[in-house]
């Protein structure tokens, strides 16, 4: 897949089966009281983001929220009114992380309504970069680009058009009116459980609702594709480590309903984890054997295939090609803290070679 809205372009291991009708606009059922609404995205790629609707007692709860589109907006004004409901029943969004796509509308309807926004606390880090004017753009992952080798990227980014998913200062970003810790959050007569998951964000969170079978996953686990990884204003020092150890811990709870940000529904939520873990252990394989001596990030991307056409790094535009750099140095930052490969800094640069 081409990365969208903060999803990676390796595009992981396709599903058998994979159905596009996912994206169709209208609100559909997936449990009783819990309708997913997918919204469009300005995207070829990724077309659309889930939003899930449930039943309060003073209205609706949504986890997500959407992009603050215009056309975003309507689709999930109509798809409401099919619910009997309209925009200002919203009384809070649950929100599972800083993305665009997952969290500006809330922001806009926030404006106008009086919603309140909810957000995991590791976020914080990020958003206030955000709101200060310190995170805007892509100025901190065109830095880690230089310090991947990958200069002649940063300075396409810099200086050409090009689309960024990072919050700007031209996107509505607040600050939440609250920030979520672990731990429940009731909803009607339903119990969410916030669980934080790092390593697609440093604040993504998890919502899982044990009696019901439910797990509103964010971009944790997509059945489709595989999350981008740290795509975000302030980085954290492992985030693969971090998503593999979120992928370890929902993978130790009881199997439930997967209800991902991206894609349908889906039986298992097991089956898609076990299938991303041994994804990442393949291409953690492949990204060790790239590795020459004083290889950067940049220079073993090169050597790698990427999306599920196999693209070489060359073929990606500069937005993707950033990503599958950012991605590679995850990896390859993994490799060193796991004893298989040693980093070497020279004028800035991080170069990587065997043990």
């Amino acid at each position: 897949m081409d990365a969208a809205a903060g999803d990676g372009p390796d595009g992981g291991i396709p599903r058998a089966g994979a159905d596009p009708a996912w994206i169709t606009p209208g609100a559909y059922e997936v449990a009783p009281g819990v309708h997913r609404i997918p919204l469009p995205l300005p995207s070829d790629a990724l077309r659309a983001v889930n939003v899930y609707a449930i039943e309060d007692e003073d209205g609706l709860a949504l986890i997500d929220s959407g992009w603050a589109l215009a056309v975003a907006r309507d689709a999930l004004e109509t798809a409401l009114a099919g619910l009997r409901h309209k925009l200002s029943d919203v009384t809070r969004f649950l929100i599972t992380h800083l993305h665009r796509d997952h969290y500006t509308q809330a922001v806009t309807l926030r404006r106008e309504f009086g919603s309140l926004v909810c957000l995991g606390i590791g976020e914080r880090p990020s958003m206030e970069l955000v709101t200060s004017g310190g995170g805007t753009r892509v100025s901190p992952h065109q830095r880690r680009l230089r310090a991947c080798g990958a200069g002649v990227v940063a300075d396409r980014m810099q200086a050409g058009s090009r689309r960024d998913d990072l919050p700007d200062s031209e996107s509505p970003y607040e600050l939440p009116d609250e920030w979520l810790v672990p731990g429940d959050i009731t909803v009607a007569s339903r119990v969410l459980k916030a669980i934080p998951t790092p390593g697609h964000t440093r604040g993504h969170l998890c919502f899982r609702d044990a009696a019901g079978g439910l797990l509103f996953a964010g971009d944790h686990v997509l059945p489709h594709i595989t999350p981008s990884i740290g795509f975000e204003p302030a980085v954290a020092a492992l985030p693969l480590r971090d998503y593999l150890d979120s992928l370890r811990l929902i993978r130790k709870l009881p199997d439930t309903l997967l209800l991902p940000a991206h894609g349908p529904a889906a039986p298992s939520a097991h089956a898609r984890v076990d299938e991303l873990l041994a994804h990442h252990a393949a291409r953690l394989e492949a990204s060790e054997q790239a590795v020459g001596a004083g290889a950067t990030a940049y220079e073993v991307a090169g050597q790698m295939t990427w999306t599920r056409r196999q693209r070489r790094l060359d073929e990606l535009d500069p937005f993707n090609q950033m990503l599958a750099v950012l991605e590679t140095a995850a990896h390859l930052d993994l490799l060193v803290l796991q004893g298989r490969l040693r980093a070497l800094v020279s004028d800035g640069v991080t170069g990587y070679v065997p043990r």
